[in-house]
């Protein structure tokens, strides 16, 4: 349907996520501003009823979803309310009795606890809020669970991962539908990255490491994050930390599942993606400020761990906004 409107619904309820919801809404208004009636959405509950979001904001809906009429795409959105008692079952069976006519099925977050009951995803790849992960994969083990992507599209079903999560997944339905140009100028419009940096990974590896960090770390990760062009041996590590080298790297290997040294590769590394798409600062700068002994070192570090030249990964994943 190549410059057909299409028609979204987005299913609420009681203790939906309100930027969930109000994110993909933002996203294809945006997308109807600068392409008139490309989309037109339609906020429904399973009864027409008023309804409440997560954060206490009363919002009535727009209709019943039986009465939203011919829907292209239906999106449901997370939120603590898909985990109280019979709200979950009320929305999978309105989800299967609207999927028949639907072209796509959308679960942001953890909508993905009103999509996995319904049967609909049964047998395919999905994601979600990473907190959730591992509860999703035990309850329902006809999905399979991929933690770490941003979104996932396997066949009609969308499914993304945590909250701001939500965007990125609304873009790239904007851009299967109109193209990357539209997507684009939604995006600049919205202020955010048309194709989010990270390889699929929804929170960093220094706020992994910082969230783990006991008292004895705490100051250490701060420091490391700050002064990663610095020596970061072992030995430097240990010292700092005011331990032996040895006993350092068997409490480290401990607590984080990782060695010293791999560690400060990650946080490199993770810090040269964020500069290879936020500046146009050449590749042997970024080596150098990120702590790589030499560009050709950075560059072997780089292509090992994600698959491809830091060149190749500005090229793909740059805003160029």
């Amino acid at each position: 349907m190549p410059g057909s409107t299409r028609r979204i619904a987005l299913l609420a309820y009681d203790g939906v996520q309100t930027l969930d919801l109000a994110g993909p809404l933002d996203a294809f208004a945006a997308a109807s501003d600068l392409r008139q009636g490309a989309y037109n959405t339609v906020v429904a509950t399973v009864e027409g009823a008023p309804f409440s979001s997560e954060a206490g904001m009363r919002i009535t809906p727009d209709c019943a979803l039986a009465d939203a009429g011919a829907i292209d795409t239906l999106l449901l959105p997370g939120g603590e309310g898909l985990r109280r008692p019979g709200v979950a079952a009320s929305v999978a069976a309105a989800l299967r009795a609207a999927a028949p006519g639907l072209r796509r099925i959308v679960s942001v977050c953890t909508g993905i606890y009103g999509l996995a009951p319904s049967g609909l995803a049964d047998g395919r790849c999905v994601t979600t809020h990473w907190k959730f992960a591992a509860d999703v994969a035990a309850r329902f083990p006809a999905i399979t669970v991929q933690p770490d992507a941003i979104f996932i599209k396997d066949g009609s079903i969308y499914t993304s991962a945590g909250i701001t999560a939500s965007i990125d997944l609304a873009l790239a339905l904007i851009e299967e539908d109109f193209g990357p140009a539209l997507a684009l100028a939604v995006a600049r419009d919205l202020v955010v990255y048309m194709k989010r940096s990270g390889g699929q990974q929804q929170y960093s590896e220094p706020l992994r490491f910082q969230a783990k960090a006991g008292d004895r770390f705490a100051e250490l990760a701060d420091w490391m994050l700050a002064h990663l062009h610095h020596d970061l041996s072992v030995e430097a590590l240990a010292a700092r930390a005011g331990m032996s080298a040895r006993q350092f790297n068997r409490r480290f290997k401990t607590a984080f599942g990782a060695s010293p040294a791999q560690h400060v590769e990650t946080l490199r590394l993770d810090a040269a993606r964020d500069r290879l798409t936020g500046s146009g600062a050449s590749v042997a700068y970024i080596a150098d400020a990120v702590g790589f002994r030499s560009d050709d070192a950075f560059r072997r570090a780089f292509d090992r761990r994600f698959g491809l030249s830091p060149i190749a990964y500005r090229q793909r994943f740059a805003p160029h906004v």
